[in-house]
């Protein structure tokens, strides 16, 4: 299912051109960022980014700028409205997620709770 209108995500330019380069190296223009989340971390839930070329029917397909993300249906509800930006720094590089649903978040960003 493709889904841009009705779904409000947003992506700095550091996410999209790290996706890009991410994908670009691996070589394969078939993959994607799936985005879910899963029960854990310190906060209720936390946020997971992997990178697909499989798409299950019931996922949802945003592009934008170029790029793609993969949202199961269940994950889409907790991430609209968010900003997706990828964070380098001497602890970690990662893709983070700046959720105004969220409550509570953890120090670290990969948590949170509704």
């Amino acid at each position: 299912m493709n889904i841009n209108s009705s779904i409000s995500l947003r992506f700095t330019d550091t996410a999209i051109n790290k996706l890009k380069y991410i994908i670009n190296q691996e070589n394969n223009k078939l993959l994607k960022l799936r985005i879910y989340i899963t029960g854990g971390g310190c906060s209720g839930f936390q946020y997971g980014f992997i990178l697909d070329d499989k798409k299950n029917e019931e996922d949802i397909i945003i592009k934008k700028n170029g790029i793609a993300v993969i949202i199961d249906p269940i994950s889409i509800q907790y991430l609209n409205g968010s900003l997706i930006d990828y964070k380098e720094n001497l602890e970690a590089s990662r893709f983070t997620v700046i959720n105004p649903n969220a409550k509570i978040t953890c120090s670290c960003g990969s948590s949170f709770s509704i």
